[in-house]
């Protein structure tokens, strides 16, 4: 006797692949969807993160810049402060040099035949204008000034006949170098 199977058993196992196939690609399906949504949500949290960070850096920044600002003009004022504390301390340091100066002057004047009228310093020059008895008491008055410790040159510019009460004296003019550091 032949046996004939009438139920469709291909068509069960056809169908039961098929369900599995389904099953398989939907469970994938959510799969993909699960990890893309968890990567979504790292992605956003740490992009979170990083603008709050920059946010912070930003405002760190503002700060530092205010603080470098003040640096700056600190800077400035020392600055400021060196070159007025370098010219306060030219001043000291020279405050005493006219007074020296003219001490010497006046011993290097011939007492009783020069009289200094005028004595004017431009930079590392020196004008001086007065009247001596005679021409030997000016050359002697300049030979004077040659040997000062602050005056490298001497030069007469003037030297003319005054009548000053019925006496003949010689006014003179006299342009004097003075050295560096004098």
């Amino acid at each position: 006797m032949i046996k004939i199977n009438l139920l469709p058993y291909r068509e069960k196992a056809a169908k039961a692949g098929m369900a599995r196939q389904i099953i398989l690609t939907a469970g994938i399906l959510i799969f993909l969807v699960v990890i893309l949504a968890g990567t979504q949500i790292y992605l956003s949290a740490n992009n979170a993160r990083m603008e709050d960070e920059i946010k912070t850096d930003e405002e760190k920044l503002v700060v530092l810049n205010k603080k470098v600002g003040d640096v700056e003009k600190f800077k400035e004022n020392k600055r400021v402060l060196e070159r007025k504390l370098s010219v306060i301390n030219g001043l000291e340091e020279n405050r005493l040099a006219p007074v020296k100066m003219m001490d010497e002057l006046v011993r290097l004047v011939p007492t009783r035949d020069v009289w200094l009228d005028k004595f004017t310093q431009k930079g590392m020059e020196l004008q001086i204008e007065g009247i001596a008895r005679d021409n030997t008491a000016v050359s002697r008055f300049m030979w004077n000034l040659e040997r000062a410790s602050f005056i490298s040159a001497v030069e007469l510019v003037s030297s003319k006949e005054k009548e000053v009460s019925k006496v003949k004296l010689q006014q003179f003019n006299l342009t004097c170098q003075m050295k560096k550091g004098a």
